[in-house]
């Protein structure tokens, strides 16, 4: 039920938000809409109001908006040659209808915006729960120099007395490479003064030490060293090779650190300790880093903070940038080689990440509303035959040349990219079923 509902939450929402920004713009340039689809192939069911036919088809993997005088090079065209009326797509000068190949990406790049003002105005901005704690040193990374010790108490940071670790956030954000943080710490009854210079590398972990995340798993994504290892979600991880752990970040380093090497771990489970061994294997960070990983993500326990309006809107074009950045970072990487494609998620991988996300909570589906949203903008815009982006280079290119391509070669253009994005459906759709075995390698 969970895999249904977030499926048609996030996968059915989304491909539909996709489509209606194409219908609303051609129907603004005055361009007739015969068929508005929530996936392809045979129709299921559906109504008709106007000339438009609204329907949901039998393969929910996308969807599309049919305009009448499509090119009858595009894959969704209905074989009707352009007659030349004035309400047919091809009668549009070329700028509306790159315009409209393009309002399909921008409202859902646009989309998670306003979900996010929305869920931020609501309910409130959503941040890690630790960040009202007080900030102690528990922990230090091996091998890293640093001016503080474990058990040192912030008493300041730059003037701000007795500060959280979200102050102490803020801190850090509002100074510049080349600024010196100015903390007083206390430790056994001992006061005293220490001043951090401040690098473009530097992070709040790097200058106070490990954030007080306990190892708890919150998931374990399918396919992964974790998942074969037999680890769980709720799983808290005890010790690595015999080492304890008591933080989030100590677990980490122990992966990063381990060039791909056996760890074993003690393992609490619902009260009961068991073990495993896990074999980490390179993968790309957040950051875009190259480095050893498990396959598991932390729980991060969440809470909220009531903001204005205005706040709530600065704060969704915050967040959806950063979505929108990395986003456009992962495909750099994945087109320099540095990601494979093994790597990708399909319709499989994306159908069981929104029950999941069912499972979780409204927050988690949003996230990946968003994400899938912002996804979607994105790589709907790449220069590929038969994406809106190969449509847009397309009509670009004809307006270069003031003519249009032939019939023949627009369709072989358009057989191209079908092909291409064909292979690559069917890669990613294999590597998606192969990692939901249980053995695998």
């Amino acid at each position: 039920m969970n895999l249904l509902l977030g499926v048609a939450l996030v996968l059915g929402l989304m491909i539909m938000i996709h489509e209606w920004g194409h219908f609303i713009v051609a129907r603004l340039f005055g361009v007739r809409v015969d068929v508005f689809s929530i996936g392809f192939g045979p129709r299921l069911f559906g109504w008709k109001r106007g000339a438009t036919d609204y329907r949901i088809s039998a393969l929910p993997f996308g969807g599309y908006v049919r305009m009448a005088g499509q090119d009858l090079s595009e894959v969704d065209s209905n074989d009707v040659a352009p007659t030349g009326a004035p309400d047919e797509l091809m009668s549009k000068p070329r700028w509306q209808r790159a315009l409209i190949s393009f309002a399909g990406p921008a409202v859902n790049l646009i989309f998670p915006i306003l979900l996010l003002t929305g869920l931020f105005v609501a309910v409130g901005l959503p941040y890690s729960s630790f960040y009202d704690l007080p900030v102690q040193v528990v922990a230090l990374p091996t091998g890293q120099a640093s001016p503080l010790q474990v058990g040192d108490k912030l008493l300041s940071i730059n003037g701000v007395r007795n500060p959280t670790w979200e102050q102490a956030q803020k801190a850090l954000k509002q100074a510049a490479p080349g600024d010196k943080l100015k903390l007083e710490v206390e430790n056994a009854g001992q006061t005293r003064t220490v001043e951090v210079p401040l690098t473009a590398s530097t992070t709040l972990d790097r200058i106070l030490g490990y954030l007080p995340r306990p190892p708890i798993l919150d998931e374990v994504a399918p396919g992964t060293p974790a998942e074969r290892a037999g680890l769980k979600e709720g799983d808290q991880i005890l010790a690595v090779d015999g080492q304890k752990i008591e933080y989030w970040d100590q677990f980490r380093e122990h992966v990063s650190s381990s060039n791909g090497k056996a760890m074993k771990l003690d393992v609490e489970r619902k009260g009961q300790l068991t073990h495993a061994e896990v074999t980490p294997q390179k993968g790309v960070s957040e950051s875009g880093e190259t480095t050893y990983q498990v396959g598991v993500a932390v729980l991060d326990p969440t809470s909220y903070r009531r903001v204005s309006f205005t706040d709530g809107v600065r704060d969704a074009f915050v967040m959806t940038g950063e979505r929108t950045k990395e986003t456009i970072g992962v495909v750099g990487m994945l087109f320099s080689g540095r990601v494979s494609v093994r790597q990708l998620q399909g319709a499989v991988g994306i159908s069981r990440a929104a029950g999941e996300a069912v499972r979780k909570g409204p927050l988690a589906v949003i996230s990946l509303m968003v994400l899938i949203s912002v996804n979607l903008g994105i790589l709907n815009l790449l220069p590929i035959p038969i994406l809106d982006g190969g449509n847009i280079l397309l009509l670009t290119l004809e307006g270069i040349r003031r003519r249009d391509f032939s019939l023949a070669f627009k369709e072989r253009f358009v057989q191209v990219g079908f092909v291409f994005l064909l292979v690559l459906f069917a890669y990613v759709m294999y590597n998606d079923v192969v990692r939901m075995l249980p053995i695998h390698s």
